[in-house]
Parts: C-alpha cells; sequence; structure tokens
C-alpha cells in the first residue's frame, strides 16, 4: 500500500528544516511531491551552536540540561512552523499526510559509545501538526553497535534503480559531514562517511567573512588550496578505514589553518571535503562510474570542480540535472524512511552501518 509520507531533516550544517513530501510503499517511490525550507533565524542558529558544545558532555541520551533544553523547544518550534507554512502553500490538511519522519537536529554522535542524540520534542511535534510523527530513527542501531549513519542509503538506492545507467554509481551527499552510497546493481549496497562535508568550511566562513557559507563555491575560487595541509589531514587514521565508518560534525573541528587569507582557506578546506571523498575510491569493491552530488555542497560549483578533477575518468553530476531535488534528498529520504518504519522494513544494513542485522528502527509518537 502506497503511504504519503512527510520527510523532515535538519542537517548538521546547521541552516534550517527541509520538508518534502513522498508517496511511497517503503520500497519504491510512486512519485514525489513538493518540498520546502524554513531556515534557522541567527538566534536559533547560535542556540544550537552553544547545544553542540554543551552536548560533549551528556551523561546520557535522553538527558537536555540547560541550553539543551533550550535548543530542543527551538528546533520543535522551527519544525512546526516549518510544516505549517509547507501545508498552508501547498493547500495540504492534516488528513492528507499518513506519517511523518522526523530527524531531528543531532549535536551528538558518538557510536563508540553507543550514544547518538537527535535534540527535538516528536510528541510536542505530532501534538501541533496533528499527525503521527515517526523519530530517533538513528537509537536502534547504535544499541546494536551499529554507526548509526549514514541513513540514507536505502533512499538512494530507491532513487539510482528509477536511472538507467551502468554500474557502479556513487550518491555523496556533502552536508555538514559527506556520505557515499554505493551501489551496484540490486545486491551491493555499501555506505559510509568520507569525512567534512561543509561543516569546517561554513565556520570558517563564519568565523572570518561572518557568512554561513561560501554561495556557490565564490570565495574558493579565488583562492589556492594548501595540499601540503590536506595531505597531512588525510594521514588521520579514519580515512584508511573501511566502510562502514561514521563521524560527528566537530570530529575535524581540531584541525587548524593557521594565519590564511580567507579565499585560500576556503579553497583549502573545499579541496580537504574533495579529496576526502575521493580518498574512499580504493576501499570499494570497484572504481565507480559515475557519482551524483546531492545536499548543499551539490550548489557549491568549486567543489564539483574539484571533485571532476580527483574523480576523473569517473562522471560528477549534481543532483539536480538529473530531476532529483538536491536540497530535499535528506528530507524526503526520511519521509521514505518512516514509510519503511512503519512497515517494519530494514533502514540499515551490515554493509551501511555495520549493525550486526538488517535493522527496522524509528519510534512513534501520535497526535
Amino acid at each position: 500500500m502506497m503511504l504519503t509520507a512527510l520527510g523532515l531533516m535538519s542537517g548538521t550544517s546547521l541552516d534550517g528544516v527541509d520538508v518534502a513530501l513522498i508517496e511511497t510503499d517503503g520500497r519504491q517511490i510512486k512519485s514525489f511531491g513538493p518540498s520546502g525550507y524554513r531556515p534557522y533565524t541567527d538566534g536559533e542558529r547560535s542556540l544550537l551552536r552553544q547545544a553542540l558544545t554543551e552536548a560533549v558532555h551528556l551523561p546520557r541520551r535522553d538527558a537536555r540540561p540547560g541550553i539543551l533544553r533550550q535548543a530542543e523547544h527551538a528546533v520543535t518550534i522551527a519544525h512546526a512552523e516549518a510544516v505549517a507554512a509547507f501545508s498552508t502553500q501547498h493547500r495540504i490538511s492534516c488528513q492528507d499526510v499518513d506519517i511523518v519522519g522526523f530527524h531531528g537536529q543531532t549535536v551528538l554522535h558518538r557510536p563508540e559509545r553507543r550514544m547518538t542524540v537527535q535534540i527535538g520534542d516528536a510528541a510536542a511535534l505530532a501534538k501541533a501538526i496533528h499527525i503521527p510523527v515517526m523519530h530517533d530513527f538513528r537509537a536502534a542501531d547504535v544499541e546494536a553497535g551499529g554507526q548509526g549513519a549514514p541513513f540514507v542509503p536505502v533512499y538512494h538506492r530507491a532513487l539510482a534503480q528509477s536511472l538507467d545507467r551502468e554500474g557502479p554509481i556513487v550518491v555523496v551527499n556533502i552536508g555538514g559531514v559527506s556520505n557515499i552510497t554505493y551501489i551496484d546493481g540490486t545486491d551491493t549496497l555499501i555506505a559510509c562517511d568520507t569525512g567534512p562535508g561543509n561543516a569546517l568550511l561554513d565556520d570558517f566562513m563564519y568565523r572570518n567573512l561572518h557568512q554561513p557559507f561560501d554561495t556557490e563555491g565564490r570565495v574558493a575560487a579565488q583562492g589556492r588550496p594548501d595540499e601540503a595541509w590536506i595531505a597531512q589531514a588525510l594521514r588521520l587514521p579514519f580515512f584508511s578505514a573501511p566502510p562502514p565508518k561514521s563521524l560527528d560534525r566537530n570530529d575535524f573541528a581540531s584541525l587548524k589553518l593557521g594565519a590564511v587569507a580567507p579565499a585560500d582557506g576556503a579553497a583549502t578546506l573545499t579541496a580537504f571535503t574533495a579529496a576526502a571523498i575521493a580518498r574512499i575510491v580504493p576501499l570499494l569493491p570497484k572504481p565507480p562510474k559515475s557519482w551524483i552530488v546531492a545536499g548543499g555542497g551539490s550548489s557549491n560549483l568549486t567543489m564539483l570542480r574539484m571533485l571532476r578533477e580527483r574523480l576523473a575518468p569517473a562522471t560528477v553530476e549534481a543532483a539536480q540535472t538529473l530531476g532529483w531535488a538536491a536540497d530535499a534528498i535528506e528530507a524526503q529520504a526520511f519521509g521514505f524512511l518512516a514509510a519503511r518504519g512503519l512497515k517494519g522494513l530494514p533502514l540499515s544494513y551490515p554493509a551501511t552501518t555495520g549493525v550486526p542485522i538488517p535493522m527496522t528502527g524509528g519510534i512513534i509518537a501520535r497526535p
């Protein structure tokens, strides 16, 4: 049976809430509905940055001391407002939607401690929007010993199956962290985080130019990457570890560029993201023939150019050139995952998160 699912995603780049409607049975995609976006305000973003710092000290995953309680309240309200605005704009009533997939805002991801924390009050959200809300998708995976990320590969596979092209195909999502899904036919699905996405670059832009991100990669385009710094950074053990593997947004925050011109710093961090993605190729079963770039990084023209240089002779294309809603893919994915969760289908697999057996997950909060 086909379900109408509304996916909500607020990623590690802390930019805002993505909303997307999808019609699916949890296996195939029948149709894409509209998508929308509700940016975080400067105040909300500042609050979330404080929450990221405070979350490092969390004693348990359900604790919400101090600033984390405020941040959770702000995240919940932002999501409720995003759903309300989206529903009004597209004339969608709560009766039109079967399930909402609510990822929440990740503030800590430490699978080695069996801890992953996404803030957002699903019960309050369900009451506010009058639709059942599935949430806490990653917890069961992490409790079973999995990495709890990446979680979008089953959706990437569904998207890739709609393309008539020879594999292997890799879908790379560049959000705060970068992750890949390696697809070769219907049998082989491998996934992992590859390293930083936009998080280091966004933080650098914010500190140095008071801009939330490098629009279209324009600042990086004017600079020169420090290849020696990149080569040194790539010596960290994470980059030679085989998949599956995952990261917290702040895992590379200790890497410092030193005193550099803004353009050179942006160029170096953009090239670092591209190089880290390319570093996964020798760890895959076969060299990919095509790469499809989604997430915020798909709009960064300098990032795309650097990826083409490092991944040649494979093709590299932005997801939007295929008619995919690049900025909405993760939101669509959590709608898709909510539909799978309702049907008891696996959300993660041994080759995507390292979980011992295929795992379903998610908890439902009802209005």
